[in-house]
């Protein structure tokens, strides 16, 4: 067993705090891997608190991990100990459904789903089967610690020219959009909206941008639209019900990329028709959707669900082919509660990525 070290909180209401646990050494065709870094996801909040009614504790969140192969288990063969690597939300998937024998792991249709990088399996039921469930682990834990043991083939290569602490928040950020824009055809010429402006609108406008599309980005903060004409994107405030009206039936696809329950009628009506508004930040009932103004232009309101493997790797591929990624701040992992308060204000317009080298910090020094 390997000894480790993270954070994790207890209860819904507690404080993440370091913690010391053990893991199983890579068996075959599993990697172990020293974690350099881990963003900071939204979602790591959701679970942290329980508001999506599944959260096994104690939780070490983290799915957004960049490190170090320090061994490779039996059998294997595509990682060697030195590479760079990266973990996204899955560690597993059942690869026996049709979504994994089509490559799209993240739509896992096996009795336990696929496995979380942290909270164990997705399905709450899993737990049911058997006193544990098909993976052989009643929980698992995230990259806010420092060392994980994956499979070796949800690792995926981290380019030269990306840098670590860079492509961390890629693994979810980025793959999170870079898929629905790749599902939907998103090609030069087109005029994508994204709903949105945190993390995932971020990414979603540069990807959409290096896609060759007009980006406009949605937000409900006046201070955004200066950062949205930095990257040479239109900017439009929610708000201002004329330039709404302006763009109606004007886009060939929208992303809305806010991490809660909206109204997305005003969105759907700027779409063009048998164009697709597609939700991938809130994964919760949504409000109430007009379906006049869908029926009478045979629109799509769709969701998608992170990305497979196959999709990750190319997002990351695709940021170091055009020099993009996110806006980041480096931080202890000491301060991680006090970034979790921000991200929920909505105060960050930039992604925080733990620099887990502090985690071997004495917090009593």
């Amino acid at each position: 067993m390997i000894k480790v070290l993270g954070y994790a909180a207890k209860h819904s209401y507690s404080r993440l705090k370091r913690i010391q646990f053990e893991r199983e050494e890579a068996r075959a065709n599993e990697i172990e891997i020293e974690v350099l870094f881990c963003g900071v996801c939204h979602s790591d909040i959701h679970q942290v608190k329980n508001e999506w009614s599944n959260t096994v504790y104690p939780c070490v969140p983290g799915h957004e991990i960049v490190g170090r192969v320090t061994n490779v288990g039996p059998g294997g063969t595509r990682h060697e100990v030195g590479d760079l690597v990266g973990v996204g939300c899955m560690i597993e998937s059942c690869r026996h459904c049709d979504p994994c024998q089509s490559g799209d792991q993240n739509y896992c249709e096996g009795p336990n789903a696929w496995l979380a990088t942290y909270n164990g399996p997705m399905v709450p039921a899993a737990k049911a089967l058997n006193g544990g469930n098909m993976y052989g682990r009643d929980n698992t834990f995230g990259g806010y610690s420092d060392v994980m043991v994956v499979n070796e083939d949800f690792a995926l290569k981290i380019p030269t020219n990306l840098k670590p602490e860079v492509a961390a928040p890629i693994l979810c950020a980025g793959a999170t959009t870079y898929s629905p824009l790749k599902h939907w055809g998103v090609k030069a010429g087109d005029n994508v909206g994204v709903i949105g402006f945190g993390g995932l609108g971020d990414m979603a406008c540069k990807i959409a941008k290096a896609m060759g599309a007009q980006v406009t980005v949605f937000t409900t903060t006046s201070q955004k639209l200066e950062e949205a004409k930095r990257l040479g994107i239109s900017g439009v405030l929610e708000s201002d019900k004329d330039a709404m009206k302006e763009m109606k039936s004007s886009f060939d696809f929208m992303l809305s990329t806010i991490p809660e329950k909206h109204d997305i009628n005003p969105f759907i009506e700027l779409l063009k028709r048998d164009r697709t508004l597609c939700i991938v930040g809130a994964l919760e009932p949504m409000a109430g959707v007009d379906n006049s103004a869908v029926a009478f232009h045979r629109k799509r309101v769709a969701g998608s669900l992170i990305g497979n493997l196959a999709d990750t790797q190319e997002v990351l591929d695709f940021c170091a082919k055009h020099g993009i990624g996110p806006d980041i701040e480096i931080i202890d992992i000491q301060d991680v509660n006090d970034a979790f308060k921000k991200v929920e204000k909505g105060d960050v317009r930039f992604r925080y990525v733990i620099d887990m080298a502090s985690l071997k910090r004495d917090e009593s020094a």
